[in-house]
């Protein structure tokens, strides 16, 4: 194959997997939000969500249990294999089955049901045939309508456990919401890597202050708020009131742009207070939230430097978004 021939093809499988995901959702009706309601009233009541599956929808099912579990959804795997050989002392009558086949003829799977039945649990199957073994034998089915696999030979699982994925991300990240799963819980069950420090560390663990806070008054001169900068380290300075309040902030960008725009001399614009041309009530932060509410403001509003405030309002410090792949939060 030629490279053309090569990237050709990969952006076949790519379009036959989005047209798959895109019917997937299209089909979402009373069957998830029942499917969300049994799982939900399993949670209240104490119990787990297990989720099973064969062949590659097994590795599909540890995905799905572990986003259940970081995410509020006690949850566990069972191999069908397994469980017919004494793991069945694993699951309650609290608990509900979620059965994972795409042909919806596993015969793991199918065989699993009526002992599963045995203990008391419910079962809901996702499938991609409404009129398969497992569909009928569910309490509720779950349809994955994806269409063909990408597959040249329409076979390997590509489309259909792309698609049985996405459906269980949905399932989870429903749960959340209806959970109100707050995000401190989520810190709990996910200390570890750059998410759980950003989940866990406070902007107060984070922002610059002392020497390497560049902090002024409004009557400063530029050329005072400059040497600040210079002496912190910093690309900004942050402006306060007589109070301590956050009155602005001027930054690096803001200097280039006012030394570009001048034509009078620079000597009469550093001499300018700098309250002159800051930005004034910028964006700020508190110094009590999460390191991951800091990183959704700085994605969504895409600026480098965030002045911190305490909840009365005064300045605290200054967080700079190059600080932040120092302290592994990035």
């Amino acid at each position: 194959m030629t490279d053309t021939e090569m990237i050709a093809r990969a952006k076949q499988v790519f379009a036959v997997e989005i047209e798959g995901l895109e019917k997937t959702r299209d089909s979402l009706g009373a069957s998830f939000t029942e499917a969300v309601r049994l799982m939900l009233s399993t949670v209240a009541d104490g119990g787990i969500v297990v989720v099973t599956g064969v062949g590659k929808n097994l590795h599909i099912a540890e995905k799905m249990s572990a986003i259940f579990a970081s995410t509020g959804t006690r949850s566990i795997v069972l191999n069908p294999v397994q469980a017919m050989h004494g793991d069945l002392g694993m699951v309650s009558p609290r608990d509900v089955l979620v059965a994972l086949s795409f042909s919806g003829e596993s015969e793991e799977v199918v065989k699993l049901i009526p002992a599963i039945r045995r203990h008391g649990l419910k079962v809901v199957a996702m499938t991609g045939n409404d009129g398969s073994t497992l569909a009928k034998l569910a309490d509720i089915h779950i349809a994955i309508p994806c269409g063909r696999e990408a597959c040249p030979f329409g076979m390997a699982p590509t489309n259909s456990t792309t698609a049985t994925m996405a459906m269980g991300d949905a399932l989870a990240m429903v749960m959340i919401d209806a959970q109100k799963f707050p995000i401190e819980d989520y810190a709990m069950n996910h200390p570890a890597g750059a998410i759980g420090r950003a989940l866990v560390m406070r902007v107060s663990d984070i922002m610059r202050t002392g020497e390497r806070l560049a902090k002024v008054g409004p009557a400063s001169t530029v050329m005072e708020t400059v040497m600040a900068m210079t002496k912190a380290q910093g690309g900004s300075a942050v402006v306060e009131d007589a109070d301590g309040r956050l009155a602005g902030i001027f930054t690096d960008g803001d200097f280039r742009r006012l030394m570009s725009a001048t034509s009078s001399g620079a000597e009469a614009v550093l001499a300018d207070p700098v309250s002159r041309h800051m930005t004034k009530s910028p964006l700020f932060v508190y110094d009590d939230v999460y390191a991951a509410e800091l990183l959704k403001i700085f994605e969504r509003k895409r600026i480098d430097d965030l002045p911190v405030c305490d909840r009365s309002g005064r300045v605290v410090g200054l967080v700079d978004i190059q600080d932040l792949p120092k302290m592994k939060v990035l």
